[in-house]
């Protein structure tokens, strides 16, 4: 299938998943790394609370908000 082909049915809301071959497929910048971190309880206690808030979990809300400090301090680096 030719692009211009590929992009018509994606702007016709079209599913296009099978055209696609993801065998090769990555996540820029989203390779991990594990780390531990330890808390005092009471921060422990604080993020459990915002992250039942959320509806999402402790990890979900301390990536989140890492994320949000190092963009904020221009520290994301690509």
């Amino acid at each position: 299938m030719k692009a211009h082909d590929l992009d018509s049915r994606f702007d016709d809301g079209n599913d296009i998943i099978d055209e696609l071959d993801l065998s090769q497929a990555s996540r820029p910048l989203r390779k991990q790394k594990r780390v531990n971190v330890d808390f005092p309880t009471w921060m422990i206690d604080s993020l459990d609370r915002e992250a039942a808030r959320l509806g999402v979990t402790r990890q979900s809300i301390i990536k989140i908000w890492l994320a949000e400090r190092l963009e904020q301090h221009g520290s994301h680096s690509h």
